[in-house]
């Protein structure tokens, strides 16, 4: 019957949105950020429920949608505290909704190992023995410590054990979670539920725990909410900038992926694909939140990734004019809105440009005269680096056509 159940679920998945205009369909829908220099970037959604707690699916759904969605890793963080379905699904250690969720990825570990192995038999390629770098999805341990402000709702993932944090006193929880070293984030701080006026402020319980330094990172955002209080908070005292699903039912109900929608998520920029690695990366901050098409985070971290997302991959004069035809690819999930800051002005767009995700546009610039070398700035609008704050994206065009005409000129 559970099968059952798991495969209607499934089936609904994959139902589109009456009326979409833009459909994705499942071998397009995963999130895909170019790595940066020095870094692997991976996506990960920290924050997720299932029936364990006050979800709506069993575990091996919750994989099944990462899979669907291209991410590198799921954190299982059901609450400790908050139990609806215990009277159906009773359950006294907390750990079993993620041992479910890793037995789904171990199985299918198995089986590709069964048919690289056979592969192999056939005198095709050797399996690669990377096993990390070969798991289709990371799934890591967590929780959700449920509890009254302050300090309200607060994740750990990368836990090696749930049961020792079920204890009374929320401090003692999370100094737990540390001693187990765990990464420990706040959530949802502007949550009206637990703060009417949605404004995150700190209480002197959170300062407590970041000059111990237990806390160590923050929703910015939460599902379908942003924050600008909490990234504020994240940047005065060195938080983690966190965006994640806190999913209850599913991905493609809650964020339209049918029509267009992505879950929120974090982009990570680890040293490779691992546990270890991407636990480093918490620890060391390079995270940004990816969130309706918008990039957060710290600028040593949105700036690489923009700069790795767009390109020029031709740029030529046409004839008898010095108007510059300009193709920048987007190889990214983001569609780039961009505000012109140069002394240029455009023959086919105004001063707000769109580079649509993984595509090129073209860009007609009026530069008055032809020559080798222009500079074009724009600034980043779908990109926060602070409250109200938006990166610039500066290029240099070089145009090959008029550096060999300026070279035949010089030797003459």
């Amino acid at each position: 019957m559970r099968r059952l159940c798991c495969f209607l679920a499934l089936l609904l998945m994959t139902v589109p949105v009456a009326g979409a205009q833009h459909t994705q369909h499942a071998d397009s829908r995963a999130i895909e950020f170019p790595d940066v220099p020095g870094y692997h970037t991976l996506v990960c959604d920290l924050h997720t429920h299932t029936v364990f707690s006050d979800g709506s699916v069993w575990p091996d759904i919750r994989v099944q949608e990462a899979l669907r969605d291209g991410l590198d890793c799921l954190a299982i963080t059901d609450h400790i505290e908050y139990q609806p379905h215990i009277e159906d699904i009773p359950h006294p250690d907390r750990n079993r909704s993620y041992d479910l969720a890793a037995q789904v990825v171990e199985r299918m570990m198995e089986d590709e190992q069964e048919e690289a192995e056979n592969e192999e038999a056939e005198g095709e390629e050797e399996a690669d023995e990377n096993e990390e770098e070969n798991v289709p999805l990371l799934v890591l341990r967590g929780a959700e410590i449920t509890r009254a402000m302050p300090p309200g709702h607060i994740n750990a993932v990368l836990l090696g054990d749930v049961n020792p944090v079920r204890v009374d006193s929320s401090a003692d929880a999370i100094r737990e979670a540390n001693r187990q070293g765990a990464f420990v984030f706040w959530n949802h701080p502007s949550w009206p539920a637990q703060k009417p006026d949605a404004i995150a402020e700190l209480t002197d319980m959170h300062r407590e725990l970041i000059a111990e330094g237990l806390l160590h990172g923050i929703e910015v955002v939460n599902e379908q909410w942003y924050s600008d209080e909490a990234l504020q908070i994240a940047l005065d005292h060195n938080l983690a900038i966190l965006g994640t699903s806190d999913i209850h039912g599913l991905i493609d109900w809650t964020f339209d992926v049918p029509g267009g929608g992505h879950r929120s998520a974090t982009l990570v920029f680890a040293t490779d694909r691992s546990l270890e690695a991407i636990g480093e990366a918490f620890r060391m901050r390079r995270t940004v939140a990816w969130f309706k098409d918008i990039l957060i985070g710290r600028p040593e971290h949105v700036q690489p990734l923009i700069e790795a997302s767009l390109s020029i991959k031709t740029a030529e004069y046409g004839e008898d004019n010095s108007v510059l035809h300009v193709a920048i690819e987007n190889t990214s999930d983001a569609a780039f809105t961009l505000r012109n800051r140069s002394e240029y002005t455009f023959a086919d767009a105004t001063d707000l440009i769109v580079l649509e995700a993984h595509a090129v546009t073209w860009l007609e610039v009026k530069t008055g005269e032809r020559g080798f070398r222009h500079d074009l700035v724009f600034e980043v609008l779908n990109a926060v680096t602070a409250p109200s704050t938006h990166p610039e994206w500066a290029l240099t065009i070089e145009v090959e056509e008029m550096r060999e005409s300026e070279a035949e000129e010089e030797g003459e």
